[in-house]
């Protein structure tokens, strides 16, 4: 078996169990800009502790310098871990920039790509979400791509037409390759304004119709996240809500404590 053999096997035996009907709500934990070496054995020791390195559904997101400590710590765990970003291109003179095969060495099960502050802060295009999202599945990780729309576009009613064009760019990348979708109201993070239910169960709603309407089966299995200020006082009504497959958190999830209690107050996922 060839080195893109063992990477499709990988890929296929991690999809097979985030992508089917009804299974435990995945929680993703995206540090950002945060964290030290010793934070982050410290953070593990204490996942260790309550046993939720033993699950297959938890996920870390660490700093790129720290993705030695998760290959080497996660090694014989279930847990997986990956990146917040990757190049679209596949090797060259990009300075700073991580490759997808790079990552895919690293042993990172998944890399999320069109984070709602790439898009603002680094001006990520829709299309260049999409070449990214490409350059992972080559490279047998799984794409967790975000898409989401400000405030001025959720109030004006246009958030429908924002997320369908995100989408519509990622559309023809995917296919019927495996991918997470995570939804981030832009509007509700950080900002001490909440997303109600009724909003998110009508927006993943949205989300669930366009990507069954586009790829069949593969957008009625594939796992859609909502990531819009996560906390352990919400998580577990929005777990209840249809076509919420689990988490993409953020501030909360860099407090093993309040992570943890995310995890335990979740029930589970709904397709």
């Amino acid at each position: 078996m060839n080195r893109d053999d063992v990477r499709k096997a990988v890929s296929d035996a991690v999809y097979s169990r985030i992508g089917r009907q009804n299974a435990a709500p995945l929680f993703f934990a995206n540090w950002k800009m945060n964290k030290s070496a010793w934070d982050v054995r410290a953070f593990l020791k204490g996942l260790r502790d309550k046993a939720l390195l033993d699950r297959e559904n938890i996920a870390i997101f660490p700093p790129f310098p720290y993705l030695y400590i998760l290959q080497s710590e996660l090694r014989y765990s279930k847990a997986g871990f990956g990146a917040q970003d990757v190049s679209e291109s596949a090797s060259g003179a990009f300075t700073g920039e991580v490759s997808a095969a790079m990552l895919a060495d690293c042993g990172c099960r998944y890399c999320i790509v069109g984070h709602s502050e790439r898009r603002a802060m680094h001006g990520e295009s829709d299309a260049l979400v999409a070449r990214k999202a490409a350059a992972l599945l080559k490279e047998g990780v799984c794409p967790v791509v975000c898409v989401g729309e400000s405030l001025a576009e959720r109030e004006s009613g246009a958030y429908e037409a924002v997320l369908a064009r995100q989408m519509a760019a990622i559309m023809p990348v995917m296919g019927k390759a495996k991918f997470i979708l995570a939804y981030e109201p832009v509007w509700a993070i950080g900002t001490g304004r909440a997303a109600t239910s009724e909003q998110i169960g009508q927006t993943h709603a949205f989300l669930r119709c366009q990507l069954s309407a586009e790829l069949g089966d593969a957008g009625t299995s594939a796992p859609i996240l909502y990531g819009g200020s996560v906390s352990e006082g919400n998580a577990a009504e929005i777990g209840r809500i249809p076509n919420v497959s689990g988490f993409l958190i953020g501030g909360a999830s860099l407090d093993v404590g309040k992570f943890s209690n995310i995890v335990g107050a979740t029930a589970p996922g709904r397709p």
